[in-house]
């Protein structure tokens, strides 16, 4: 077998020296050949190759060995043959072969041992993107353009263009993977494309503690666990039981690496970047497309520069870093743009760490966010049993770090050593903060001081260091006799993560200053919390190391005021009892009755030993489904087969009535409310009882309350809509500012489209829920001059034309009619592409996809 024609020619007397390599125990075998593809692998132009006489060749017995990155097996099993095969040519022999075998196949995952890595497509595509636009790239552009469908012909223009990419994976949790996969069903494909998962997280229920939770759960979920579990290995899906933890922490710890390009149905996908990946929160319908093997839309993005420098230190936490951004970039600053941190700061945040600021991202609106591989994501690597990706990435470690000299569209400098606690809130996650001002803010807005419950854990803050450090609080507050004044709870990230602190002892120590700690879940920061100790429309303060704390989402209580913090922060606070209390500079009461001040938390970013996984709780797909069934009763309350939504019928949109015009934010959580509505995720026609009964209706300034445009009565907003439905009657919603920002949950998309909604017309919207409502048939809208919110009334009836004509950067008119014979003309902008424009003509993407299999 002939080596093909490469850049690998050249001595190694430089390079051998520099790292030993060891074999890696356990490593898997594989032959070394099956690397020998044609792709150039080392240093000179493609078709330039050495003279023909050094030209070797393999001989001998192909033998298998150890993926390892040693040189002396190369001695031990292979030889070359060649004229030239001499004591001279040996420093080339051993780098040839050093090379191969540091770049020998390493798969994704254990779980998937014969998917592999490919960061030698990556490489190539890189050289390709950057031959082309001749400039350094950031590291978004890398990994995103490395991702690319046709990476010689693609468009590209940040902010603008459509790039088809190839994801590398899929990950779903169980509220939105029913959807997706009821979706996956639909299409009639016998098996995914993609590397796919389930994670059993966001039903489980928060009331008593952890194992009774768990329960409860397993018991009032069984129809949807097993629907999930059964979908999962018809179609080649791995499944991670309830009670193994949250998604965004299973991928750190079993998925993530750097330079992968993974999708996930839950908007804190990003929490990925931690690990180096661009990982980027969408809608189920854009999962079934990746997992259907179909190029995957996403709009070129824009790339903001965080620059860190200084270092972290003292009470400032990674949590400290993106509540300043938010303050900075407010809920949409972040909007068609990835973040990309990086600078001398950056070695001073731990791999987890990084992970809770990308996490986070998603509250200021950006694609996803991402930090460069480095030192403190391979120790978390091979911490975590992935050693040989982290060796793998070494050796590409130019294309996982953003290029010197590259361009970003907007720099924000934040230095660690300066940056102060901050918490965030309240009912939004950008109302930044200093922990040493938030009190004198409280007393001046009428905040409640004394707070209720202190929560820490969530997929942004459940790592092994938060708990370390949140132990690390409550055991001087012990060591002075004293427990937490407040309510307190634990949500351990994972089961690995709750089997490690058991056995660390982190877990005693929270629960002696008088934690609870609950299942391994999302729990109270999704809504799942069945809280006892106030009634609704009680004002109250409560303070967690979540993501988001928009009104009711924690516990469905509009008067419940939540700030987000660091977890080290939340146990303080909570120890204190008030938000007057500031760790650095204020004295607790001992019960002895002496004053003490709290010292600065410190805690090891990872376990000494190794992590305790805990309970096997995943579901291998089998490799034979054949005979695998999947049953959804046509009875059940749960779960719903889907019916394609009907197709454009080739005319303009007369008379549309005006179901709402919305007031100020709203969120997916407004649109379709979580909480106890997550039972009927899978059952589109049960869940849209909870349409839009969060948003404001402007004609009254009520939620879940708007006139009916036939009665003139008004009532709830899901009534009404299916009244019109009913009737005939076509219907459209006007919306403000940032309109479907948080969640991904494209149900607040399905649901609109089913109960007869045909436009959505706003003054912009989050990215998110914009291609939510393009993938089901919807138009999502903006006013050309968002003036123009104002001439709509809710009494009015609208005509959008021009869609015959429909096409990509042409504005579609829209006539306001008036109840008193007037009219108005305005226009509306868009943002589809032909392919989306497709989807419109088809009446959701779904219908599309079959279209093309005929």
């Amino acid at each position: 077998m002939n080596l093909p024609p490469c850049r690998l020619w050249r001595p190694l007397t430089s390079r051998l020296g520099q790292r030993q390599p060891q074999p890696r125990a356990g490593a898997r075998s594989c032959p070394l050949p099956a690397r020998g593809r044609a792709r150039p692998l080392c240093g000179r132009p493609h078709g330039s190759s050495p003279t023909a006489a050094a030209k070797p060749t393999w001989g001998g017995e192909i033998r298998k060995f150890p993926a390892t990155n040693g040189l002396q097996f190369f001695l031990d099993h292979y030889f070359w043959q060649g004229q030239r095969a001499t004591k001279a040519l040996g420093a080339r022999q051993y780098h040839v072969a050093s090379v191969l075998c540091q770049r020998a196949k390493v798969a994704m995952s254990h779980f998937e041992p014969n998917e592999y890595i490919r960061y030698d497509l990556l490489e190539k595509n890189i050289n390709i993107v950057r031959k082309r636009l001749n400039r350094p790239l950031t590291l978004s552009e890398k990994i995103v353009y490395g991702h690319l469908d046709d990476p010689a012909n693609q468009e590209i223009e940040r902010g603008k263009t459509y790039l088809r990419l190839r994801p590398d994976r899929v990950a779903m949790q169980d509220a939105t993977a029913q959807m997706a996969m009821l979706q996956f069903i639909s299409s009639g494909l016998p098996k995914v494309a993609v590397p796919s998962t389930i994670h059993c997280d966001h039903l489980i229920e928060a009331q008593l503690g952890g194992e009774k939770d768990l329960r409860r759960a397993k018991d009032i979920n069984q129809e949807v666990y097993n629907f999930l579990a059964t979908a999962g290995a018809k179609y080649g899906v791995g499944f991670w039981r309830p009670g193994s933890g949250i998604i965004h922490q299973i991928i750190l710890e079993n998925y993530a690496y750097p330079g992968v390009l993974l999708i996930g149905t839950d908007s804190h996908t990003p929490n990925g970047g931690g690990l180096g990946g661009i990982c980027i929160g969408v809608g189920g319908a854009d999962a079934v497309d990746v997992m259907a093997g179909i190029p995957w839309e996403l709009k070129c993005p824009k790339v903001i520069g965080v620059k860190l420098t200084g270092s972290l230190s003292g009470w400032t936490s990674p949590k400290d870093v993106i509540l300043k951004v938010a303050g900075i970039l407010t809920v949409k600053g972040g909007t068609g743009a990835i973040v990309e941190y990086h600078g001398p700061g950056v070695d001073s945040i731990s791999c987890t760490g990084m992970a809770t600021i990308c996490n986070m991202g998603a509250e200021i609106g950006a694609t996803t966010s991402v930090f460069p591989y480095n030192h403190r994501m391979k120790k978390y690597l091979s911490k975590t049993g992935r050693a040989d990706i982290a060796n793998l990435a070494d050796e590409f470690k130019d294309h996982l770090v953003p290029d010197s000299g590259c361009h970003y569209d907007q720099l924000i400098e934040i230095n660690l050593s300066e940056l102060k606690p901050h918490i965030n809130g309240p009912f939004t996650p950008d109302l930044a903060h200093p922990v040493a001002e938030v009190g004198s803010v409280a007393e001046k807005e009428g905040w409640p001081l004394d707070i209720r419950v202190g929560l820490i854990g969530s997929c942004t803050n459940s790592s092994y260091e938060d708990m370390g450090r949140s132990a690390a609080v409550a055991k001087q507050a012990l060591a002075h006799g004293l427990q937490c004044k407040s309510q307190f709870t634990i949500t351990p990230g994972s089961e690995q993560i709750r089997a490690t602190i058991e056995r660390d002892g982190y877990a005693q120590i929270l629960r002696d200053v008088g934690g609870i700690v609950l299942a391994n879940a999302c729990g109270p920061c999704i809504g799942q919390w069945d809280r006892k100790d106030i009634k609704k429309g009680e004002k109250n303060t409560i303070v967690t190391s979540y993501n988001r704390n928009f009104t009711g989402r924690n516990d469905a209580n509009p008067e419940t005021h939540a700030f987000v913090t660091s977890p080290e922060i939340v146990t303080a606070l909570a120890i204190a009892g008030t938000l007057k209390f500031n760790p650095e500079t204020d004295f607790l009461t001992g019960k002895d009755g002496k004053k003490f001040k709290l010292e600065a938390p410190d805690a090891d970013e990872l376990p000494r030993a190794e992590f305790d996984p805990g309970q096997d709780t995943y579901q291998h797909p089998p490799k034979d489904s054949s005979g695998q069934q999947v049953d959804v009763s046509p009875t059940s309350q749960r779960l719903q087969l889907l019916e394609p939504f009907d197709k454009w019928d080739g005319r303009d949109l007369e008379d549309l009535q005006i179901l709402i015009k919305v007031k100020g934010k709203c969120t997916t959580d407004h649109i379709s409310a979580a909480g106890p509505w997550l039972k009927f995720r899978g059952h589109l026609d049960n869940i849209s009882n909870n349409l839009l009964i969060g948003a404001i209706n402007v004609e009254n300034g009520k939620a879940n309350s708007v006139r009916n445009a036939v009665t003139q009565e008004f009532g709830p907003v899901p009534d009404t809509a299916r009244y019109y439905k009913k009737h005939g009657i076509r219907w459209v919603v006007i919306g403000d500012e940032n309109y479907g920002e948080g969640s991904s949950r494209e149900h607040a998309a399905l649901e609109p489209r089913h109960l007869g909604g045909r436009a959505i017309i706003t003054k912009s919207f989050a990215r998110i829920h914009e291609t939510n409502l393009k993938k089901q048939g919807l138009l999502p809208l903006t006013f050309a001059d968002p003036a123009d919110y104002n001439k709509i009334h809710p009494v009015d009836k609208l005509t959008i034309k021009g869609l015959k004509d429909f096409a990509p950067g042409k504005p579609l008119t829209c006539i306001i009619k008036h109840p008193n014979g007037t009219q108005e003309t305005i226009l509306l902008n868009h943002t589809f592409n032909e392919t989306q424009i497709e989807w419109f003509r088809a009446g959701s993407a779904l219908n599309r996809m079959k279209e093309l299999q005929k």
